[in-house]
């Protein structure tokens, strides 16, 4: 049999004297093969923490495990985290135990962007040149710097 699974999200880039970037809108994506069944819904974080991670997002798109390394994150008080470029956290419900996003391809998501920022524009644009924005995500921004 053969499975699917796809979402999107939103990208926003930290740096200490600017503050949080507007978001960039991705997708993302995977197929498996194999003997399956059932069905899930997930909530997943990725946190970016390696220059090679950032790079890859400012790409049009690029493969979980493959172009850049993922690593689940750590779990736990004390707990020690694994050296990636990638560091996931998630939460599933439904007949499937666990998540595995290995090998999943994250696509830049031109058209939202375009369309939300109402003109052409890459990545690189809004997580590090920061030359456009939109006053909508002034609340996600806000919230995101109360984050301790």
């Amino acid at each position: 049999m053969i499975g699917g699974a796809g979402g999107s999200g939103v990208l926003l880039a930290y740096d200490p004297q600017k503050g949080w970037s507007y978001p960039a809108f991705y997708t993302m994506g995977a197929i498996s093969f194999g003997l399956q069944i059932g069905g899930e819904a997930s909530e997943i974080i990725l946190m970016i923490m390696t220059d090679k991670g950032i790079d890859s997002f400012l790409s049009t798109s690029f493969k979980l495990g493959a172009d850049i390394s993922i690593a689940a994150g750590p779990i736990g008080a004390g707990a020690k985290a694994q050296i990636a470029d990638i560091l996931a956290f998630a939460r599933s419900k439904g007949a499937f135990a666990g998540v595995s996003i290995e090998g999943a391809v994250i696509k830049y998501r031109d058209a939202w962007n375009r369309q939300y920022y109402k003109k052409p524009v890459r990545a690189v644009d809004i997580l590090v040149k920061r030359n456009v924005a939109n006053p909508h995500a002034n609340e996600l921004r806000k919230l995101v710097s109360q984050i301790k």
